[in-house]
């Protein structure tokens, strides 16, 4: 078995320990156990659930036995006995099946794989569901470190023209000439009138003691937010970062209002700040380096 072929890339290979001979391997592409005629593969597109278990000389040693069943459930499972850092590979396997073209680089697998979760229930089914999405975090965090270019401030950008920031006086004017006239027409629909929308209805109680920091505006109502759990692990996101996560979640055709905001209310708000509304059929980079304006450039993740 050649491992790895000319046109995969290595994600991961260790040896385990109290099986000499054998070899563990997770590439781009496939699962490999090298284990002469006991060898397995699978492709990453057909792996189905992954299981993490535990014996008491796992226990003994810190390792973990992890049962990775195809999407097939004729194929026998692919088994990787007695490997370290078990629960983390299980969720970077998962992380993987759930989105098969995801690009991962050296610094984003070590990054994952040297996360620790918190310990589960012995022999949990589905261990890494629960890590999946801390883990595909740090992944898309990490691979853009050191990787992105540097974002294209247009020049007539009404908040950071070539880069360099506005005094808040010209941004106070700015904002009091343009930008609340027009919020006033265009969320008024969504408030009840043009009447009750005001400097807080964006930026929040409090603004002036926060310096007008955004984003403050509380979180979409969205009940899949909580259920795919990205708010308890963003802290650390930016903006961009936080459109390019949730801005499918909000189908327009499913929510009225999210109709509403992404059709009217976030590219009549990038116009206003000369800057390109967030395209979501682009990637988080391109839409990064344009400083394209997006959903979560005012709307508070938790």
């Amino acid at each position: 078995m050649d491992i790895p072929l000319p046109w995969e890339r290595v994600l991961w290979s260790r040896r385990p320990l109290l099986a000499p001979g054998v070899r563990y391997v997770l590439t781009d592409f496939r699962l490999v156990r090298v284990a002469g005629a006991r060898s397995a593969e699978l492709a990453i597109q057909d792996v189905g659930d992954v299981y993490r278990e535990r014996s008491v000389l796992d226990r003994l040693v810190g390792t973990s036995t992890l049962v990775v069943h195809a999407r097939d459930a004729r194929r026998p499972p692919v088994v990787l006995r007695h490997v370290r850092r078990g629960a983390q590979i299980a969720a970077l396997l998962e992380f993987l099946a759930g989105d098969p073209d995801a690009s991962l680089d050296a610094i984003a697998v070590r990054a994952a794989l040297a996360w620790e979760p918190r310990t589960g229930a012995r022999g949990s089914r589905g261990v890494a569901a629960a890590a999946a999405a801390l883990v595909a975090l740090f992944i898309a965090a990490m691979s853009l470190k050191g990787t992105t270019a540097a974002i294209a401030y247009p020049p007539d950008d009404a908040i950071y023209p070539r880069g360099e920031k506005r005094d808040h006086d010209a941004i106070m004017a700015f904002m009091q000439a343009e930008v609340l006239p027009w919020a006033r027409a265009t969320i008024g629909p969504l408030k009840g009138g043009a009447d009750n929308v005001s400097c807080a209805t964006c930026h929040g109680e409090n603004a002036e003691e926060r310096g007008w920091r955004m984003p403050a505006v509380a979180a979409l109502p969205e009940p899949d937010f909580r259920l795919l759990g990205w708010e308890l692990y963003s802290a650390g996101m930016d903006a961009q970062m936080r459109n390019a996560i949730y801005g499918y979640v909000a189908e327009s055709e499913n929510q009225s209002r999210a109709a509403y905001m992404r059709e009217f209310v976030m590219p009549g708000m990038a116009r206003l700040l000369h800057r390109p509304a967030y395209d979501f059929t682009k990637t988080y980079e391109y839409n990064r380096t344009r400083l394209a304006f997006g959903c979560y450039h005012c709307h508070m993740v938790k």
